[in-house]
């Protein structure tokens, strides 16, 4: 008989994550590539990106809370796995963990594209010759497969530094545009005219608001590894939001600068945008600098995120509700197979997009991958609201209006996606339908 992963939880391990380790973990997967990619999409927006911003963070906020709501009440392996299979049953259950596997194969197609995106600022032939940043970029997902297949993965303290790097062009970014405001550089700022509420337009900051939220995949990220976290249920919630409101701050203040403080075409047609921002107002080297960072950052973000997408079909397997052969270990102990498996879909998004722009492809794929997991995040809404009714998670009136305006973020973002996106996810979630038929068939012959 198969064991739910999502009930067995270990007692202890050898490396427990503290705090600030699972604070690491939330802001380093919250923070990748993506968010020095982000301007260039969210530049046609204007002072409606802003908006959207900060829609996005009180979203985000909101989400956050539901989470740490529900791991401090079932601090259980599998995090959103778990709250719907308790709310709800395995059937649904296996549907929030097929969205979630879907957001992150396809999203680390855009951690990919932004990783490369950078690596232009160095090799200018990547964004000049069409189709050689997919040609790149899948190099650079299968190089990295093939180190979590061999075992090497980021340990708690590599998140921790990781995360550091992450943040510090982005604060950087935050300080020179304080600089520029300030009237402190040699070149004054050329902020967009603000003539009152009329800039702020409801699709426009709909779309933004959609975007947005892709920069705000990983919070839930504490709540995956229950078991290998030190006093999980007071542990996770506080990391869960520490780690959003930290985020978060960058988020809007990094990207708004960007966004304000250049030509919005220039912006737009950027590869490197905060690079580019840097450049303008600083120097070409210190712009040089920033890239790197970018670089780095995608790439480590990049690795744990693959090492992700393998681990969870791996899991599932394991718990019976995804196909048993997924479940098969290499000589060395690794799902291998899990990992491939997710590297060849996360391929096919890259090749099938080669023709696009590098800041087309990641605008389309963050639509997608943001649209798989909203499926996730609305379940996860919908889980705490459920259990409140039924008396298995304590009801509070914060926690009842957080969770409700969580499931009316969640289809209003669903909205703003547009409709290719929203058709690309509806027909990749249920194609995990007869993936579920047959899993459900090899674990019912397998207790026989």
């Amino acid at each position: 008989m198969t064991t739910d992963p999502a009930v067995e939880v270990k007692k202890k391990t050898d490396k427990s994550l503290g705090f600030w380790m699972a604070t690491a973990l939330v802001v380093g997967n919250m923070i990748g590539s993506g968010v020095f990619l982000l301007p260039a999409a969210l530049a046609p927006f204007g002072w409606s990106a802003v908006a959207g911003w900060v829609l996005t963070i009180a979203g985000g906020i909101c989400l956050a809370g539901v989470f740490a709501a529900l791991a401090g009440a079932f601090p259980r392996a599998g995090g959103p796995y778990a709250y719907a299979r308790e709310a709800f049953g395995p059937a649904p259950a296996f549907m929030v963990a097929w969205s979630y596997w879907i957001s992150i194969w396809v999203g680390n197609a855009a951690v990919a594209t932004g990783a490369v995106s950078y690596l232009s600022v160095f090799f200018p032939q990547i964004a000049e010759t069409t189709g050689l940043h997919a040609v790149v970029t899948c190099g650079a997902i299968w190089l990295l497969t093939a180190v979590n297949c061999r075992g090497a993965f980021l340990a708690g303290s590599v998140q921790l530094v990781t995360t550091v790097l992450k943040i510090l062009p982005l604060v950087a970014a935050i300080a020179l545009g304080a600089f520029v405001l300030g009237g402190m550089t040699d070149k004054p700022a050329s902020i967009p005219e603000f003539s009152g509420l009329g800039d702020f337009k409801l699709a426009s900051i709909t779309a933004a608001a959609t975007l947005t939220l892709w920069a705000l995949l990983g919070l839930e990220s504490a709540t995956v590894p229950a078991e290998h976290v030190e006093n999980p249920g007071k542990t996770i919630p506080r990391a869960t939001m520490t780690g959003m409101i930290i985020a978060g701050v960058i988020y809007l203040f990094s990207c708004s600068v960007v966004i304000l403080l250049l030509p919005a075409d220039e912006v737009a047609a950027s590869n490197a945008p905060f690079a580019d921002f840097v450049s303008t107002y600083l120097n070409p080297d210190a712009g040089r600098l920033i890239a790197l960072f970018a670089a780095i950052s995608g790439f480590g973000a990049l690795n744990g995120w693959i090492m992700v997408q393998g681990e969870l079909p791996y899991a599932m397997a394991k718990g019976g509700v995804f196909p048993r052969w997924l479940a098969k270990e290499s000589a060395r102990g690794l799902p291998v197979r899990a990992h491939v498996t997710s590297s060849l879909l996360l391929t096919g998004v890259v090749m099938l997009n080669y023709s696009k722009s590098m800041t087309e492809l990641f605008t389309f794929i963050v639509l997608l991958s943001t649209t798989a997991s909203l499926f996730m995040f609305l379940a996860s809404a919908l889980s705490a609201l459920q259990l409140q009714r039924v008396g298995k998670l304590k009801t509070s009136p914060v926690l009842l209006a957080a969770a409700t305006a969580a499931v009316i973020y969640a289809i209003w973002t669903i909205y703003g996606a547009g409709g290719e996106a929203v058709a690309w996810g509806a027909a990749l979630l249920f194609a995990g339908l007869p993936v579920y038929w047959i899993a459900h068939r090899q674990n019912r012959a397998a207790q026989t």
